[in-house]
């Protein structure tokens, strides 16, 4: 395969097909943020078809959060060995078959193999989506080495631009088509990718140039972000293995801890036993809340500003949000070169927004306000994800695509593993806590009989208010309801403003991990790109 053409110094990009190839990536993430918001929307339609319960809706969705990581990571650690090409080529293959997998399940199909069918074609989608991104991140930031936030921000502009399309989709089609031609829009922007990256040179990561072996590359990352990936696959796989044990067995830890423990050890004699850069390992720390923060956090918002005002606007406000983070994405380099912030600078200022948007949604009474909040929020969250990669790129180009596409896994498996479940997790508490304040007496009669633990090292078992109880009240028109039914209402309403709070100490935690990183940056000259063959003075 014949090398890219060399662009001149001045050029945006390295290679003369740069900007073909970073559409490519554009359209593939696109691919990925359609059908994430249709699958979303389609959910009852398959508990109505096939009978599921709530828990296996939710096993299938989560298959779409591990299946994304498991693509990603493994993409990431063989991406510069094998080639961009390759694995594009891998991620095509997997988006038609999961497409044919899944649309294999039709009315008729008997519950429990329909619930298999859909749970695998849930994962090999989001395989096929992790691998696609283990692909994208690095080859954009190859791809623009002096502007890498820049363009790695529109890149992932095309997540929320999907979930625009795949959300206002499934408004707009609802229950006049099938859920199979629905969930068939995503393969358009799967065409488009293969067509745009279909006979393409791809340029090589600075450090597959140099030759580096994938123990030079993981040597940054070492056993301290062995640790942290290691932490979240126990969860992982506790989720997985659990079920199949008794509640009190502890057969499961041993199982989880025991696998990734033994990846743990991979890592570490892969690295040589390295301990890795510390300012790497605070930079996965802090994706890791960014994955709680902003994917955890869509999993709710419409179910809680929904609850506020009405289901549809609430999911209008969602439209609303992705709407706004779609544009913002396209703004970095103004912010950046005019505005004067560094890649540092902007995650503070985008933290604090954070933090105050969570909160300003938490009071917000009306339409106007939550509206308003929810704006402050959106601009808030807009550049966590794109922008964090872009400085795991400029720091730590020894790496390569490794670094990038384990600190994407560490964001995604946050947010199925911490974010989603942690956010339920205090809706329950709180919401039970409320009804105790109002009318202790009417605890007994809606909660949940069986107490749920998260993180049961930290956290206590807690009830949740029965959801088909709570939800045949939210059916009634107020006027209807009586007095003990509004006081459940009531009590769900301030256990979602509750939850927001709490949730707001995550950016507000992130907020002060970027000062300090702002300081420390500060003391060193400021923030620079580094270089592979940087003197060790650039290198920190």
């Amino acid at each position: 395969m014949s090398q890219a053409t060399t662009m001149p110094p001045d050029s945006p990009g390295i290679t003369a097909n740069a900007y073909r190839l970073l559409f490519a990536g554009f359209f593939a993430i696109l691919a990925s943020g359609i059908g994430f918001a249709i699958r979303g929307g389609i959910l009852d339609t398959w508990r109505a078809d096939f009978g599921f319960t709530a828990q296996q809706v939710g096993n299938i969705t989560g298959a779409g959060l591990s299946g994304f990581c498991f693509g990603i990571i493994i993409g990431g650690l063989i991406c510069d060995m094998i080639g961009y090409g390759k694995l594009v080529f891998a991620a095509f293959l997997f988006h038609f078959l999961s497409g044919f997998i899944t649309f294999s399940a039709t009315k008729g199909t008997n519950p429990e193999t329909a619930y298999l069918i859909l749970y695998w074609g849930s994962f090999l989608y989001a395989f096929a989506n992790g691998t696609l991104e283990a692909v994208a991140n690095p080859l954009v930031a190859t791809l623009f080495p002096h502007n890498r936030t820049h363009y790695l921000n529109i890149l992932h502009a095309s997540w929320p631009a999907g979930l625009v399309i795949g959300g206002l989709i499934g408004a707009a089609l609802g229950d006049s088509v099938s859920w199979q031609v629905q969930m068939g829009f995503f393969l358009v922007p799967v065409v488009i990718y293969g067509l745009l990256f279909f006979g393409q040179q791809f340029p090589k990561s600075e450090a597959s140039r140099k030759g580096l072996s994938l123990g030079e590359m993981l040597h940054d990352v070492g056993i301290g972000g062995g640790l942290i990936v290691a932490f979240l696959l126990s969860l992982f796989f506790k989720s997985v293995f659990g079920p199949f044990f008794a509640a009190d067995s502890s057969t499961p830890d041993v199982i989880s801890y025991g696998l990734s423990g033994v990846l743990l050890i991979a890592t570490a004699i892969v690295t040589n036993f390295s301990l890795g850069s510390f300012l790497l390992f605070v930079l996965f720390i802090t994706h890791a809340l960014i994955g709680a923060v902003e994917l955890g956090t869509d999993n709710w918002i419409q179910n809680i500003t929904g609850n506020m005002l009405d289901p549809t606007t609430g999911k209008l406000l969602f439209v609303f949000t992705s709407t706004v983070m779609f544009l913002l994405r396209f703004c970095a380099d103004f912010i950046e070169k005019r505005i004067g912030l560094s890649p540092i600078g902007i995650l503070l200022t985008c933290a604090i927004l954070a933090c105050l948007g969570l909160n300003l949604i938490s009071i917000a009474t009306t339409t106007g306000l939550v509206m308003a909040a929810s704006l402050v929020y959106a601009v808030g969250k807009t550049f966590f994800w794109p922008t964090m990669l872009a400085v795991a790129s400029d720091r730590f180009p020894r790496t390569g695509a490794v670094a990038i596409s384990i600190m994407g896994g560490i964001g995604m498996m946050s947010a199925g593993m911490l974010g989603g479940p942690g956010l339920g997790y205090f809706k329950d508490r709180y919401a039970v806590e409320r009804l105790h304040e109002k009318d202790s007496a009417l605890v007994s009669k809606y909660e949940v009989k069986e107490a749920k633990s998260f993180l049961p090292m930290v956290f206590k078992p807690v009830t949740g208010l029965e959801g088909t109880k709570l939800g045949d009240i939210k059916k009634k028109e107020a006027a209807a309801r009586t007095p003990e039914e509004q006081k459940v209402i009531e009590a769900d309403l301030q256990g979602d403003r509750d939850t927001l709070k709490t949730d707001s100490l995550i950016p507000a935690t992130m907020a002060v991990i970027y000062l300090c990183l702002l300081l420390y940056f500060k003391s060193i000259g400021g923030y620079k790109i580094v270089h592979i063959d940087a003197p060790p003075e650039e290198v920190h």
